[in-house]
């Protein structure tokens, strides 16, 4: 049975499909042409969730934490970054969309086209998530945590209700900052320096 969960303002909704016992990659694909309006993502249990738009305020954070990053790329050369609409499917078998992600040049050019055309089977070695009023905190952490399983090196969960930083790495426990000024990518992302001031 393939379940659906919408998450809404207050509590996730969820439907069930009973037609279908779990939607292949094909079939995922296929929903998300036909609803290009809506933001889907899908767990490693192949639950699908589409998640609300982002609310304005959110939406204009989202874009100046990915032009750091894409400033940053520009001249560091040596990765491709992508924004919020960009979806990856992780070798867990989930499909996720990171508000900022980035991936190593030569691993994305190991990708086929069509590999690239569609949900590109590949874990990005940086993502960001930004939490916004729809969002649990718990639901991001577990989210970045599956990030760092599947291969990221550095993950940065911002949230601004707290204040806090989470910075994710590999066979480490998160580290959180409280109120930062910046936030390091070093050794990871060298000389990259995400800048706080106007994310908050």
């Amino acid at each position: 049975m393939t379940t659906l969960l919408i998450q809404t303002e207050q509590i996730p909704l969820t439907v069930s499909f009973p037609a279908l016992e779990r939607m292949t990659t094909e079939q995922f694909y296929e929903f998300c042409q036909a609803n290009r309006e809506l933001r889907i993502e899908r767990a490693s249990t192949g639950e699908v969730v589409i998640m609300p738009p982002a609310f304005s305020d959110t939406g204009n954070r989202n874009l100046k934490i990915s032009q750091q990053v894409a400033n940053w790329a520009e001249q560091d050369g040596t990765g491709e970054v992508f924004d919020s609409s960009a979806g990856f499917t992780l070798p867990n078998g989930a499909t996720r969309s990171p508000d900022t992600s980035w991936i190593r040049l030569a691993r994305w050019n190991a990708l086929t086209d069509a590999q690239k055309a569609s949900f590109a089977p590949i874990c990005p070695d940086f993502v960001i998530e930004l939490r916004s009023a729809s969002d649990t905190l718990s639901s991001l952490q577990a989210k970045m945590q599956e990030y760092i399983e599947n291969g990221a090196i550095l993950g940065f969960l911002i949230d601004r209700k707290t204040v806090t930083v989470h910075v994710y790495r590999p066979g480490r426990s998160p580290e959180i900052l409280e109120r930062p000024d910046t936030v390091s990518g070093d050794p990871e992302l060298p000389g990259f320096v995400l800048r706080m001031a106007r994310i908050w």
